[in-house]
């Protein structure tokens, strides 16, 4: 099976090695799973080792002994509220603006080459479609095994690599809005993108992080405040916020992106028009409300 991030794997690997390797699968019990995300520090990341960990032993488990679903459960650390961070079309346009501007820079000072254009290509991946990062980094325009695919004629995205199995992180076929697929095709006319949607100085881009941070500071938008940090995967947060908030039913939004209805109700409700509608209304009246109110005693 091919992964999208081998070294990431790796050293996935070798951290839960480097802790569990002495120990049995009896002898795992949720004091040691507890102490070993106690001393890895990030929660997030010892609460996907944990799973990745309970999901091998399982598969082995169940290969070994047939028909067994699941026999080791993991004691995971609480995981973190989800991230809220949209962006407002002012924003987004300042990123997209500071992507494209963004040269080398040469004892402070910014000239030569520019440095971030496939940054600026990636946003606008982003905004439009609401796909996730590496799906985005991970498409060809030559159907690839192990990538996703873009098809510059029919206009449609496979977000899912072929040869892999969908997951429950949904990566369906979309067709590209227009202006959008435009743009890709006058990419590749202009020689700017030949095998991926996204490329620099003439090869595929993994990862936008590298040069990601500085991009977000020269637009104005570095914190210091985790929940309001812009990360790669803000746009897609701020693509379902708008399709939202523009109107789109929320049925077609978790198909076109993605993304269950029930988190779309749970994370961004607060941008489905109308929601509070009821409430809005009455605000009007508070205070002044003739309607009787029973106050009913609870049983002892």
């Amino acid at each position: 099976m091919q992964s999208a991030r081998p070294k990431a794997g790796i050293a996935m690997i070798e951290n839960l090695n480097e802790f569990f390797g002495s120990y049995t699968i009896g002898e795992l019990n949720g004091t040691l799973q507890r102490a070993y995300a106690a001393q890895r520090g990030s929660q997030s990341a010892a609460r996907r080792e944990l799973e990745t960990m309970a999901a091998a032993i399982n598969y082995h488990i169940k290969d070994m002994v047939g028909g067994v679903q699941t026999l080791f459960r993991p004691v995971l650390p609480d995981a973190l509220p989800a991230r809220e961070r949209w962006l407002t079309r002012s924003e987004a346009a300042k990123l997209i603006l500071a992507a494209w501007r963004k040269r080398c820079d040469h004892d402070g000072i910014e000239k030569g080459r520019h440095t971030s254009r496939h940054i600026a290509r990636f946003i606008l991946v982003g905004l439009y479609t609401g796909t996730r990062a590496g799906a985005i980094c991970g498409a060809t325009l030559i159907p690839t095994i192990g990538r996703g695919h873009v098809n510059l004629e029919t206009g449609q995205f496979r977000r899912l690599a072929y040869g892999k199995t969908q997951t429950n992180k949904r990566q369906p076929t979309v067709d590209l809005p227009p202006r959008l697929l435009a743009h890709m095709r006058r990419w590749q006319r202009l020689g700017i993108s030949n095998k991926a949607v996204v490329e620099y100085q003439g090869k595929p881009v993994l990862r936008v992080s590298n040069g990601w941070d500085e991009v977000v500071r020269k637009a104005g938008l570095a914190t210091e405040i985790k929940e309001l940090k812009v990360i790669p995967h803000t746009l897609r947060h701020t693509a379902i916020s708008w399709y939202l908030r523009s109107g789109v039913p929320i049925d077609k939004v978790s198909d076109y992106c993605g993304v269950s209805i029930q988190i779309i109700k749970k994370v961004y409700g607060h941008h489905i028009p109308g929601g509070f509608d009821g409430v809005i209304e009455r605000s009007r009246e508070l205070g002044r409300s003739t309607v009787p109110v029973t106050y009913q005693k609870q049983a002892k």
